[in-house]
């Protein structure tokens, strides 16, 4: 994505359209107070000469109200703009982060194969509330002092105009440095934002790793990981403060040249009576007063610049494109019945086939294990199912419709999902039973859901029961504890096609007996795809496909297979002789 800065500010300004009114207040409170700026230097003409030379009791009387006044304006003014737009500034955010994560949730698996998990958290937490500076910082700034700097110019225009032309002599100058320092500025700040996304990902591995850190002592190397992912940061970041802090004072010397020369002339002129006492105070007071605005005008493209390679992050995620969904038929409950018909899949275009000359019927109701060495392609034929990813060639076909017809909703509404990496959620085993159905589920129903699944003997020890909170991804229940709540989710569910990824590796005798039976009492009626290492869990399936490089090596059952003496036969006698020595 490459886009201008100003097209990336106007389609940032597009968020704060719903929000116009806040906005408009913000505007109009910094106008306000703005305002209030130039009548302070103008103010002193008057006062001064009509105090201290003319000696007016009107004047003198009048003075301290006007400037109480001037200053009980500018504060209500600054307190209503302050407040709208930083209100605007948090809606903004608030609107990018639903954003995001609205297509965090849509993006097709293979965005998340390619991108570290560390660095998606860190765009929606740290990337964009860096836009909330141009949007607001920068937006408060400009218009305030940009009046302000008109302001005290038409002034300085009314008292001398001579001399204030020598004013707008370092205007081009300082636009100079300003252009040649922001570009700096941007690079170390898109440099910034994308080491801060590196040190997430080290801190998320590091917790999310916390044992094997500690077993394999490991806390050593995870410290030098993250020491030089936080001096990256820091380099950055010093080389934006070193930008930053430059821009200041350059600006201001050029200005300090230009207002001691204006100074001189001033004085010059004061000498051969051109000018008054309060002339001259307030001509001084308006200059001064100049550079304040001046600098924070110069000092803007900082804040700019940080925004703009913080947009640049989040809508290079808003634009990722979703995950392809140009299914038009909305099937209702299938049967069951699967075809593939010669499917191929690459990972990648330069990579050996994951799956090639995969033609495979599978009957409704039927239950195929899917058996092979590590990187045969079985979790690969499985995920071609619900869409996960897309066959490369081929085609796969749902009671005879090809799922590339079906709209994703409703195919994956067909499909239940029990993995050997449990996903549950840090809330209640209830919730986590029921998660994802559009339907309120009462109590019975999960209640029967974990029973089928051989859950509610353990689920009934625990004093808050179904209200019981799992912890972070489960880690409060044993592996056992957490095969059968996925295992109640998918009973909950109710879909026709079951899909078991290695559902019993990772467990002990005790809980795979459990597991496997609450398993067996899931797979009833259903079509079931069966991803298994542990051949003893697969020899009552229908049909074993052996997986071999890719590709079918054989199918059959168990007997069949045994008494072919081939791929299945082999592997057979490499588990079950290691099991004997065991």
């Amino acid at each position: 994505m490459n886009m201008t800065n100003s097209q990336l500010y106007l389609r940032l300004l597009g968020y704060v359209k719903p929000y116009w009114r806040a906005f408009a207040i913000s505007i109009i409170g910094m106008v306000v107070a703005a305002a209030t700026e130039p009548l302070l230097p103008a103010l002193l003409k008057p006062m001064l000469d009509g105090t201290f030379v003319n000696k007016d009791d009107t004047v003198i009387r009048l003075a301290p109200y006007f400037i109480v006044g001037i200053f009980f304006v500018r504060g209500v003014a600054t307190f209503v703009s302050t407040y709208a737009i930083n209100w605007v500034g948090n809606k903004l955010v608030m609107d990018l982060r639903d954003e995001m994560f609205r297509k965090l949730l849509s993006l097709p698996t293979r965005y998340y194969d390619d991108h570290a998990t560390g660095i998606l958290i860190s765009k929606l937490t740290f990337d964009v509330t860096q836009v909330t500076a141009a949007a607001t910082t920068v937006v408060t700034i400009t218009v305030r002092d940009s009046i302000i700097i008109a302001g005290l110019l038409g002034w300085l225009f009314y008292l001398n105009w001579k001399l204030t032309l020598l004013t707008l002599v370092m205007a081009p100058v300082i636009a100079y440095i300003i252009r040649t320092i922001s570009k700096r500025m941007r690079n170390s700040s898109r440099d910034s934002q994308r080491a801060m996304g590196d040190i997430t990902q080290v801190i998320e591995e590091s917790v999310t790793a916390h044992k094997v850190v500690k077993l394999f002592g490991g806390q050593q190397y995870e410290r030098g990981r993250f020491h030089d992912q936080a001096n990256w940061v820091r380099r950055y970041t010093m080389k934006q403060a070193a930008a930053a802090a430059a821009n200041v004072p350059i600006v201001q010397m050029v200005a300090a040249i230009a207002l001691a020369v204006i100074v001189y002339l001033v004085t010059l002129q004061s000498k051969a009576d051109e000018t008054t006492v309060g002339g001259f105070l307030s001509f001084i007071a308006a200059m001064l007063m100049l550079t304040a605005p001046i600098k924070r005008l110069t000092g803007v493209s900082e804040f700019l610049q940080r925004g703009l390679a913080a947009a640049e992050s989040v809508f290079e995620l808003i634009d990722t494109e979703s995950e392809t969904d140009c299914g038009t038929v909305a099937i209702g409950r299938v049967r069951g019945e699967l075809q593939f018909d010669n499917v191929q899949f690459f990972y990648a275009p330069e990579a050996r086939p994951a799956l090639q000359n995969i033609s495979l019927h599978i009957r409704d109701g039927e239950n195929i294990a899917l058996v092979g060495a590590s990187g045969s392609g079985k979790t690969t034929l499985a995920n071609l199912v619900p869409r996960f990813y897309t066959p490369t060639g081929g085609r796969i076909t749902l009671d005879g419709h090809d799922i590339h017809d079906l709209t994703l909703a409703s195919l994956r509404a067909n499909i239940a999902l029990v993995s050997q990496e449990v996903v549950l959620f840090n809330d209640t085993v209830a919730a986590n039973i029921a998660y994802g159905q559009m339907r309120e589920v009462s109590e019975d129903e999960i209640v029967a859901a974990a029973t089928a699944a051989h859950a509610m003997e353990f689920i009934r020890e625990w004093p808050e029961g179904l209200d019981t909170l799992v912890g972070e991804r489960g880690v409060k229940l044993s592996g056992g504890q957490r095969q059968r709540i996925a295992i109640a989710r998918a009973i909950l569910k109710d879909a026709p096609i079951l899909i078991l990824d290695e559902a019993t590796s990772a467990l002990d005798s005790e809980s795979e007996r459990h597991v496997q039976a609450a398993l067996e009492t899931l797979m009833q009626g259903r079509t079931t795809l069966v991803i298994a290492h542990r051949l003893s869990t697969i020899e009552k399936a229908d049909r074993i496909v052996v997986m071999q490089k890719g590709e079918i090596a054989e199918t059959g059952t168990h007997r069949e297979l045994l008494a072919r003496d081939g791929v299945y036969a082999q592997l057979h006698r490499i588990q079950f002789n290691n099991h004997g020595v065991d």
